[in-house]
Order: C-alpha cells, then structure tokens, then sequence
C-alpha cells in the first residue's frame, strides 16, 4: 500500500511568481497549470491513498473547481474534503478562506469518515477516515507552540478510541523539532515512517521536518522516500507499506 502525503498550498506554486507583485501576492492568483502538474505527479506514483493538505475546495483560484474532487475524478478515487476551519468561525465567512481545506483520497472505498475539530487554534479540523482495514486520520497543527501542544493532547484523544492499523499524517508545524512530537509518540505508540528525519520544508533547499506520516504498530514500511519535487512549498513524502 503506497501512502502519500503532500502539503500542496493550494496549487498555487513557489518561487518569484508567487511573490509578484507583492509577498504571497500567488495565494490570489489562478492555481489551475501548477495544480495540474501535481496532478501528473500524484497520478505517476499511482499512491492507494492520497492525504492532501492545503487544498481549495472551489474558490476562484481554481475555477470554482474542488481540486480534491477534481483529482478524485482523475485517478478514479473515494475521497473526502472539509474546511480547516470550524463552522460559524470568521474563516469560514470569508471568500477563499472558506474554501481552505485537507483532504483524503483513496483507490479503496471509504467506509465511514468523521470531522473533528480541535477546540484551540485557527485551523482545527482533524479528517478521519476508514477504509475496510485502516483507519486514517489527517491534520494540520497551529503555528504557535501552545496551540500545537493542545492540540496533541486533543489528537491523543481521538487517536486512543480506534481500533485497529493507523495512520496519523499532516504537517505538524513543529518549528521547535521532532522533540515537540516524542510525549505524543510514546503515548500512541506511534511510530515515524521517516526514521532518518529527514527534511521536507521548504522545497528548494529542505531544512526542517514539519510533514510526518506515523503508524501504529501493526503496520510495516516497506520504504519510504521523499521526491524531489518543487510544485509547492513543501516537498511530498512516500511511504510503502507491506500488504
């Protein structure tokens, strides 16, 4: 079973161009030629399950397209899209930002799927999915200290219910380091497909690990790699898992 899990920043790319004419003038452009370059890279690693962080579920950047639904189609997939943020909050009343979500896509059909919300941050979703033999659980954590370190402690709790093989992925905006995650892990049980610690952020020249795909011990990585792709801000990480 491959799993990919890739931070896309709402396809809306890197490099001089996202900065003109003005700092992240690209989060209020159209995103649809870099969405479908990442389009053509997901569809090359052919992953069974695709955890997509940063998507636009149809503002005006993408057409009024869901880029979820939109590669769902493409590949053939099941999958689920949500905002990261929570109903009633100021995001969700505001254009673009209401259309800022994660999302999960899989070849195997989705049997049941919840949203939970953390009750600190400003983005809180939690996406959680079961297949017929996994369940999947996807996040993207604050980026201040205090809020992250809550919303581990509230991750602890929904993880600690489920039956069954995990997978905890997202990116987790440990600033501080990996060591930010080490209570979480020996709490869960969890372990870190990249055991090497490996960079993904930012794209270009990695230097800090902020994305982790973690698994519960019933599971087996076969491999893991990191490719070299420079479609977003952060790079995408790859791990096999043993049938």
């Amino acid at each position: 079973m491959r799993f990919l899990l890739y931070n896309i920043r709402y396809g809306a790319g890197i490099g001089s161009q996202f900065h003109f004419p003005v700092p992240y003038a690209g989060y209020l452009k159209r995103s649809i030629e870099n969405y479908r370059q990442i389009t053509e890279f997901i569809t090359r690693l052919a992953p069974d399950i695709v955890a997509l962080v940063e998507v636009d579920s149809g503002s005006f950047r993408t057409g009024n397209c869901c880029q979820a639904e939109s590669l769902a189609r493409s590949l053939g997939y099941h999958h689920i899209v949500e905002s990261k943020y929570r109903s009633g909050s100021l995001p969700r009343r505001v254009p673009v930002l209401a259309q800022q979500g994660n999302a999960l896509l899989s070849k195997e059909k989705i049997i049941d799927h919840q949203f939970h919300f953390f009750r600190t941050g400003i983005k809180q979703l939690v996406i959680e999915a079961t297949t017929a033999n996994l369940t999947v659980f996807l996040v993207h954590l604050s980026l201040t200290y205090y809020n992250r370190q809550s919303q581990l402690q509230q991750l602890y709790e929904i993880v600690t219910t489920t039956q069954g093989p995990v997978i905890v992925a997202g990116d987790f905006n440990v600033f501080w380091g990996d060591q930010e995650l080490a209570l979480f892990l020996a709490a869960t049980h969890l372990r870190s497909a990249n055991d090497q610690g490996s960079p993904s952020h930012p794209s270009r020249s990695p230097k800090r690990q902020l994305d982790f795909i973690l698994y519960s011990p019933e599971l087996t990585v076969k491999d893991f790699f990191i490719p070299d792709v420079i479609l977003s801000d952060h790079t995408p990480l790859v791990c096999d898992f043993s049938e």
